[in-house]
């Protein structure tokens, strides 16, 4: 499965990352540098090793529509399944 999706009229990559012991997704447009990356904080046990490799499309539209923009930490919302 691709971590890539087509939101909002444009393509974002989806990457999970550590943030301040709490785990996040980051979604980076790249199809234009003019929209600021989008953060939803995830479960510490969700998309752990290579689960996140094969995450599907509707999964990943999910966590876009709870991310929020340019978050910091602990402003990050939660996505919960």
């Amino acid at each position: 499965m691709s971590t890539r999706i087509k939101a909002q009229g444009d393509t974002w990559r989806a990457e999970i990352a550590e943030e301040g012991g709490e785990r996040v997704v980051v979604f980076f447009c790249t199809s234009t540098d003019q929209r600021p990356y989008r953060v939803v904080r995830v479960d510490a046990d969700q998309y752990a090793g290579s689960d996140f490799e094969d995450i599907t499309e509707e999964a990943l539209e999910a966590l876009f529509e709870a991310s929020r923009s340019m978050g910091i930490p602990r402003e990050y919302p939660s996505y919960g399944h």
